[in-house]
């Protein structure tokens, strides 16, 4: 054979290599809405950063968060189940140990693995606090080989934890999960291990605090619209860092870098956040869960917009037969499918369904068509042609009646399953082992007096220490 010749087959293999291990980066901003970023021809904020990842990859008009707050789309991000089936119907509950992780089936694969931010998967409310080494739901459980975290959402100069050793940082959030994402990375590409990374943002989460450099442009919105897009133009900011950085380690071509929001946008904030829909965070209509998303991976991914509707059950199977994962990765009752076809091509009509409960109310999105479920049950359902009413406004139950009956069944069906996924009926057990804990707040733990007297003195958690009225006391 010809040097030549032995030189493009080494090239060849070396490529095949890559892309058998890409390294792989998920970001998930917190509370994020559908019609934030300039892309989307928001009116006032600019996000020239995803603009550029948007520009240089697949772009999603219909991405769907997993439920319409922010626990739920966690859980559903590692599993690639719907998240009531997992123990996590709501904010602030636990992720169950039965379930099979895509951290955990990266790192058995040979994978580095970290997350870096917002945890809020073990059962714990209230502001962000550090996650105890001793806490029997942390990132490690799950397998993060390495993290740093916080129980739930975090803002400026947050105090983390490293592995369960607390540590104080100065400056935006965004700004620094992402610095210490890239130093983990950077650390892990120099021993010659694939990546994969969890960077979950604290923000444009409450409370809303910004440098005062990030409010130019917003000063005439009221503090707390300011502040809240301030801390887009910082994570935006963190984006492009994020991007330079793994260009600057060589590794930009082969990485997949995923960016998506555990739910849609804030209401009460001007501009509006959602893009002209109906809804906000916190309901099912599509103002609720739909969100900005965005797939980078020059390698695999040729540069386009899509209208596929996908879903953030979806990324742990993409995950998987986009690395090979073996079969048993997962449980074998998984509401996503893999959209690893979707990166070289349209892909028409999707064949399965995306599945939603949250808060006694229902939601089933088919292609075009969607059912709303409201708290009064099925007999009230309403149905919607999204493609020729994005905003929701006419109910096409009567004038379609076969088709709102079909999605009905169709809702039923996945609902009943989920009953029975809900008493454990997914597991090799039959049932929940250990039960399902409530979710607590960590002013109510032992184990975190330790540390109130200094924590009153912090922003972020001085509402937690507010004496109750004796108004509120009497309720109680």
């Amino acid at each position: 054979m010809k040097l030549s010749a032995f030189i493009l087959l080494l090239c060849a293999l070396c490529t095949s290599l890559h892309a058998a291990k890409p390294h792989i980066v998920l970001v998930m901003a917190d509370d994020m809405g559908w019609g934030q970023t300039s892309y989307n021809n928001h009116p006032l904020l600019k996000t020239p950063n995803l603009d550029a990842m948007a520009a240089n990859g697949l772009r999603f008009d219909r991405f769907y968060a997993a439920s319409a707050v922010c626990s739920p789309t966690r859980a559903a991000v590692f599993t690639g189940r719907s998240p009531q089936r997992t123990g996590v119907p709501s904010h602030g509950h636990a992720l169950r140990h039965q379930e099979k992780t895509l951290p955990a089936a990266l790192k058995k694969a040979g994978y580095a693995t970290g997350h870096f931010g917002k945890w809020h998967l073990n059962g714990i409310r209230g502001p962000g606090v550090p996650v105890l080494a001793s806490d029997k739901y942390h990132p490690g459980v799950f397998g993060f080989e390495e993290w740093l975290t916080v129980t739930n959402f975090f803002d400026m100069n947050p105090v983390m934890s490293r592995k369960g050793e607390f540590e104080e940082f100065e400056g935006d959030s965004s700004e620094i999960i992402v610095d210490e994402a890239l130093e983990f990375i950077s650390e892990q590409v120099k021993a010659g291990k694939p990546t994969f990374s969890v960077i979950w943002y604290g923000t444009p989460h409450v409370p809303f605090m910004a440098m005062e450099k990030d409010r130019k442009g917003f000063e005439h919105l009221e503090t707390q619209s300011m502040d809240h897009y301030a801390e887009l133009v910082a994570m935006d900011r963190s984006i492009g860092t994020l991007r330079q950085g793994l260009k600057d380690m060589g590794i930009a071509n082969d990485t997949l870098f995923w960016f998506t929001s555990d739910n849609g946008g804030l209401p009460k904030i001007e501009p509006e956040t959602v893009g002209g829909l109906r809804g906000n965070k916190g309901n099912l209509y599509e103002g609720g869960i739909r969100v900005p998303t965005i797939i980078e991976y020059p390698a695999a991914i040729e540069p386009r917009i899509t209208s596929f509707p996908a879903s953030a059950m979806d990324i742990f199977p993409t995950i998987a037969e986009l690395v090979g994962l073996s079969e048993d990765s997962m449980l074998d009752l998984v509401d996503g499918k893999s959209i690893e076809p979707l990166f070289k091509k349209e892909l028409g009509k999707r064949e399965k369904p995306i599945p939603f409960r949250y808060n006694r109310t229902g939601a089933l999105v088919d292609n075009n068509l969607k059912l709303y479920v409201p708290k009064e049950g099925i007999e009230k359902a309403e149905a919607y042609d999204l493609s020729k009413d994005p905003t929701e406004s006419n109910d096409i139950t009567e004038s379609r009646p076969k088709v709102a009956e079909r999605l009905r069944k169709l809702y039923m069906a996945y609902s009943d399953s989920v009953d029975a996924s809900i008493e454990g009926k997914d597991y090799p057990e039959g049932k929940v082992v250990p039960a399902d804990v409530e979710p607590r707040f960590w002013t109510d733990m032992k184990e975190y007096e330790p540390y109130f007297d200094q924590w009153k003195l912090r922003p972020e958690y001085e509402s937690r220490f507010k004496p109750k009225s004796k108004s509120r006391s009497a309720k109680k």
